[in-house]
């Protein structure tokens, strides 16, 4: 499979209500964005990196960023991810499109290779694959796979805000037998995704992120999920510092619109 088939696009944006400007926020001297990019330009499956920003003004720093370090960039609506995926697969002509949230800057690139793997080891045999549905990793690990055509069909088709907003939903929400859908699990057979959180939305995860960063990036760059884990094991203070908030996502606004999501697989923030 050549590059070009096959497109990551990392979502950005400035306007995050919670964190404003959580993307380019410093992590050891360098924008969050910039060490992300920089852990999956450590996967060894090949594809094209485009960055998904909007047109809002607030994001005219993200395209800064993109033309300084030379990244490819598409922009478009503020609220319509699903619209700028679609645009992206169609402008870089790309067979397979992957969803990856830019707030996951400690995703461990060995969890790409394999579900990118699992997909392509099964050809013709699914529209979507992901590892969320159902998530066993920690939080911030997140892939979503889809060919061309569900991207396609799923643009057109997707009317509801939260589908036009989340991109992916109308594919793993529907009824089964609209997509031919596959998921790639732990293969630990633990489940972390509600316990631990390697994400960012608010500024305990900021810290924690930060502090990760600093404990391991300077000896190993490449460092794996199973290197946090260790080091959660060895400072559980680390672990404390966003423990709160685990399991809290956007799933938890929309339970009464959702049809494969339980109140168990999200977690409301008490006051």
């Amino acid at each position: 499979m050549n590059r070009s088939a096959l497109v990551v696009i990392v979502q950005a944006r400035m306007s995050s209500s919670r964190l404003p400007g959580k993307v380019l926020m410093p992590i050891l001297d360098r924008p969050l964005l910039a060490r992300m990019l920089e852990r999956l330009n450590q996967c060894q499956t090949p594809f094209t990196t485009v960055v998904a920003t909007s047109t809002d003004p607030s994001d005219d720093l993200i395209e800064q960023f993109c033309r300084d370090e030379h990244v490819a960039f598409f922009r478009g609506g503020l609220d319509d991810c699903l619209d700028r995926h679609y645009q992206i697969a169609e402008r870089w002509n790309a067979d397979i499109a992957v969803k990856i949230p830019s707030d996951c800057p400690l995703i461990d690139p060995r969890i790409v290779d394999q579900t990118l793997q699992f997909f392509l080891d099964h050809p013709g045999q699914y529209d979507f694959v992901s590892n969320l549905h159902p998530a066993t990793w920690p939080d911030g690990n997140d892939v979503e796979i889809m060919t061309r055509a569900c991207l396609e069909r799923t643009h057109f088709e997707a009317t509801k805000p939260l589908e036009r907003e989340h991109t992916t939903p109308y594919i793993w929400d529907t009824a089964p037998e609209t997509f031919r859908r596959g998921n790639v699990s732990w293969q630990t057979g633990l489940d972390y995704s509600m316990s631990h959180r390697f994400t960012i939305d608010y500024r305990e995860d900021y810290a924690f992120i930060r502090t990760v960063y600093e404990e391991l990036y300077p000896a190993n760059p490449a460092f794996s999920c199973e290197d946090i884990l260790a080091l959660l094991e060895r400072k559980p203070e680390i672990y404390a510092i966003n423990a709160d908030l685990a399991g809290v996502n956007w799933y938890r606004n929309h339970l009464n619109e959702l049809h494969t999501v339980s109140a168990n697989q999200t977690r409301v923030l008490s006051n």
